[in-house]
């Protein structure tokens, strides 16, 4: 019974009876719910596995930002999991890599993963080779694109505003005459 797999909504439960060519009112199936939400609550509805995208945000995300059932989620995945185990160690590496601008561990780091068992991870390793200065450059130095990207993503937003009809000589004074927000290094 749907009730008892965790569904007390009137109005799916409604729905899905329609489907199954039920003539009657949705006032009726709520009636005859009533009796049911004033007895006993239904059994709770076994824990789902997460989905890929939960999943992928639990590994990549620091434990401290997770909650502790899905930490506890997480352990057991992981502990049934080798592979899984392992690549969450590489993750965490990389990761405090970035955190503490430490580039020069960048080597040590690839060998490891290259040794790894995960394909992803190994072509991952090999692929950061093609770049290798400016990836170590990116993990070293206290840098960042921030404030172009944040500029080049605010002419394309005045772009869209123009919706295609505005030629470069009117997006150009756009542009120029837009204040810009300022940020906190500005002087």
């Amino acid at each position: 019974m749907r009730w008892q797999e965790g569904c007390t909504d009137s109005g799916r439960l409604f729905r899905e009876l329609q489907q199954r060519g039920y003539r009657g009112s949705s006032r009726s199936v709520r009636r005859w719910l009533d009796p049911l939400r004033s007895a006993e609550a239904p059994t709770p509805k076994r824990s789902e596995a997460p989905t890929v995208r939960q999943f992928v945000g639990w590994l990549t995300r620091h434990p401290d930002n997770l909650t502790s059932g899905q930490q506890l989620r997480l352990k057991r995945i992981l502990t049934r999991c080798p592979e899984l185990a392992d690549l969450r160690r590489h993750i965490a590496d990389f990761a405090k890599m970035m955190t503490n601008l430490d580039g020069h561990l960048l080597p040590r780091w690839m060998k490891a993963a290259e040794g790894s068992e995960l394909p992803p991870l190994r072509n991952f390793a090999r692929n950061l080779t093609k770049d290798l200065d400016a990836v170590t450059a990116g993990l070293t130095l206290p840098y960042s694109s921030g404030i172009v990207e944040g500029h080049v993503n605010r002419v394309k937003f005045l772009k869209r505003q123009g919706y295609g009809r505005a030629n470069f000589d009117l997006l150009r004074r756009r542009i120029l005459l837009t204040p810009r927000p300022v940020t906190l290094g500005d002087p």
